[in-house]
């Protein structure tokens, strides 16, 4: 018989250091008498017994080795289903079926696609899968490590022992896997991986659906498979729901602090809870969408979760995938759609993490003049390798597929954009041509946005993006990068720059307030009022605001309006609705208690109705990316500090007339120029009382005169509040 073994094979077995332990644990049968034998190896055990299926005995293993080595022979006979009777040398008895006689669960197709870097459902073969092989329910692994000396998969089922559950690798796509029988969902498993250098690494599952709540750090086997969803109208018309002519007012949560519980106010809302209170708010505050700072699984809570070891799992610090399906479920019932962050740009360094995954730079960059952001002490993806490429791109469609995540935020593009991002001379390596452009990550963010539009119905993806790069969301046919819509961040700039000088000041920083509509039409802008502004000594937008405290309110309420008549879809985060008087923290709760005073009770009405008046009016969100939708009234007005335009839906009849006094003077009988001589009527007016406004407005109709101002065939005379925004609609 051929079933001898060599003792340095059987030594690299029980050693853990052998590359391919399937070729010699399992079932093998002789190539020249077809006697079959069986091999295991089970360290201290006392015996192990061999029964056919239905738990007869056929006889005990040879123990070859006292370390726990066994083999069997049993003459000539086809290969069979088998269990293992083992008595450890504590006399404990338990029967298993033998791992190493299930074949791989990864088919030729899935082996070729993933050494070509182009398996998209690459998440449905690496990772912990609830299976059935061979008739036997178990759990199947696979990793990505192609390094690796060995790779085994521990937990309390092996008493984390290495040695035991070792991988079979599959050489030309540089996976391990292995089908454990008879483990369930739920089972906490980490990879053990010896690198080449005898090195032991304990690695958390780059493709865990589930986690441990930190600061634990293991991956739970999760089954994805079993949600039964009830949003299908939702995704039914969603596509038409998120097009560019449709209505977009964001309200950007994190989910830790938005509120909590407890007696102090120490413990999370879960996801389910979440559904229970986020979703009625959202809905009745007027939003069209909720955007979530990241919730994919992170070690630090300070990160904010833009530190990301689980780029497949929803963080468990609010529950489990089925839990967070719950949340965006409901919210897709109520028919609000469902933004996340996702981060491609970086990743910590954490041990358990991606950082030297397989004991070399795996997913990283091995210089770090590429392959390190050191203001954040993070790793950069290497975006040039194709495994690392189709590991991102899969993650995405995972979200957008697998959790009906209706959009993808992309935190940080720019840092992905340039080699040099902030870097000094001599600390980034140039381009192939000698540039600052990162043409990996290019290439790489425009695969990601074909996809997510080729394969997902009405997913959108938004880019955050910083710099003046051309052709952000413009699609990857004409150059560009094919991300749906850009953050505007130097609208945000100037305009807060603008509205937190005092009143007086304001006409020598008026460009400011105007520049913005240079460009507004360059690209598919989101107006961010985000996170970023009222955190590290920003202050809170009520404390950006000058005056007393009525101005400060006023000044908010007009800023608002501003920005809600302007052309480019809307974002606001969390607290800012109702003016938060501190900044953001994201260790504790909202300050909710503040809406039982009126001037916050106020802010919050009014950016409720501007929430509402926006999705009620087409002419301010239809032509949101086309200079037909904007005509300037009169934007040179410095010395009042007032500007007007009109906003026009795709029917150019259809319009409103906005105009904005950003000084504390009531401006009675205050002329401006319009294109129709017809009646208008005024529709919203910041300094409504119901908002702890004073009250000065516009009542009844405004009939437009034969006059002719501001290069218009007629005017109307109105009175402007102090530190307000109103809106005009033309009644026929």
């Amino acid at each position: 018989m051929e079933n001898l073994l060599s003792k340095e094979e059987m030594e690299a077995v029980i050693n853990g250091d052998h590359g391919n332990p399937f070729a010699v644990l399992g079932i093998h049968k002789d190539k020249g008498s077809k006697s079959v034998f069986i091999r295991t190896y089970h360290p201290n055990t006392r015996s192990v017994e061999l029964l056919d299926e239905q738990g007869n005995s056929m006889g005990f293993f040879t123990k070859i080795d006292e370390r726990g080595f066994y083999q069997i022979n049993l003459g000539p006979r086809d290969n069979f289903n088998y269990k293992l009777k083992i008595e450890n040398d504590l006399g404990g008895v338990f029967t298993i079926h033998d791992p190493y006689r299930f074949p791989s669960i990864l088919g030729d197709i899935d082996i070729y696609l993933l050494a070509e870097g182009n398996h998209l459902d690459m998440y449905k073969k690496l990772g912990a899968h609830v299976n059935t092989v061979d008739g036997v329910k178990g759990v199947s692994f696979a990793v990505w490590a192609p390094n690796a000396k060995r790779v085994s998969v521990v937990g309390n089922f092996n008493n984390w022992d290495g040695r035991v559950h070792v991988m079979r690798k599959h050489i030309s796509c540089g996976v391990w896997d292995i089908f454990i029988p008879e483990l369930t969902e739920g089972e906490v498993y980490k990879y053990e991986i010896k690198t080449q250098e005898d090195y032991i690494l304990l690695k958390s599952d780059p493709v865990a659906f589930y986690s441990e709540k930190r600061p634990n750090t293991a991956s739970i086997v999760y089954d994805i498979n079993h949600y039964d969803w009830k949003d299908q109208n939702w995704m039914g018309y969603r596509a038409e729901y998120n097009s560019f002519d449709k209505p977009m007012s964001i309200y950007e949560v994190h989910l830790g602090s938005w509120r909590r519980k407890g007696e102090n106010g120490c413990e999370y809302l879960t996801y389910r809870e979440m559904a229970e209170y986020l979703v009625p708010y959202v809905v009745n505050m007027g939003f069209t969408h909720v955007e979530f700072l990241p919730l994919t699984e992170h070690p630090l809570d300070a990160s904010w979760g833009y530190q990301v070891t689980g780029m497949f799992a929803p963080t468990s610090r609010f529950g489990n995938p089925d839990d967070f399906r719950y949340m965006i479920d409901t919210f897709h019932q109520a028919g609000i759609g469902v933004i996340m962050d996702w981060v491609p740009a970086h990743f910590p360094k954490d041990g358990h993490g991606l950082v030297e995954f397989d004991g070399t730079h795996l997913y990283e960059h091995a210089d770090p003049r590429k392959g390190e952001h050191t203001d954040w002490g993070t790793k950069i993806y290497n975006y040039g390798r194709t495994e690392v490429c189709n590991f991102l791109c899969a993650s995405a469609i995972y979200w957008l597929k697998e959790f009906h995540i209706d959009g993808l935020r992309v935190d940080a593009v720019a840092s992905m954009l340039y080699l040099d991002y902030s870097r000094k001379n001599g600390e980034w390596i140039p381009n192939i041509y000698g540039g600052n452009e990162n043409l990996e990550a290019i290439a790489f963010l425009r695969k990601m946005n074909e996809l997510a539009y080729g394969q997902v119905s009405g997913a959108v993806t938004v880019a955050e993006e910083s710099t003046a790069w051309p052709m952000v969301s413009r699609p990857t046919s004409m150059g560009g990068l094919g991300f749906g819509y850009k953050w505007n961040m130097g609208w945000m700039n100037d305009t807060l720059k603008y509205i937190s000088h005092d009143p007086v000041h304001r006409k020598y920083h008026h460009g400011m307030l105007t520049f913005g509509l240079l460009y507004a039409f360059n690209e598919n802008f989101i107006l961010p009022i985000s996170h970023d502004e009222v955190v590290h000594g920003k202050g809170s937008m009520l404390s950006k605001m000058p005056g007393d405290e009525w101005q400060k309110f006023a000044n908010l309420r007009a800023y608002y309006g501003f920005m809600y008549t302007h052309p480019g879809k809307k974002l606001l985060f969390m607290g800012c609705e109702f003016g938060q008087d501190w900044e953001w923290n994201a260790e504790e709760s909202l300050r909710w208690h503040l809406l039982q005073y009126p001037m916050y009770k106020g802010l919050q009405n009014c950016v409720r109705d501007l929430n509402l008046m926006y999705k009620g009016n087409a002419p301010l969100y239809e032509e949101d990316f086309d200079y037909r939708g904007f005509e300037w009234i009169e934007h040179s007005n410095a010395d009042d500090s007032v500007i007007s335009y009109m906003r026009k839906g795709h029917n150019p009849s259809d319009y409103l007339v906005v105009i904005s006094n950003f000084t504390p003077v009531v401006r009675e009988g205050f002329r401006i120029g319009v294109n129709e001589l017809c009646n208008y009527q005024e529709i919203f007016n910041s300094d409504d009382v119901n908002y702890w406004g004073s009250g000065v407005k516009n009542e009844g109709l405004i009939a437009a005169e034969t006059q002719d101002w501001n290069c218009k065939p007629y005017s109307i005379r109105v009175t402007l509040p102090p530190l307000a925004t109103i809106v005009l609609k033309p009644m026929r």
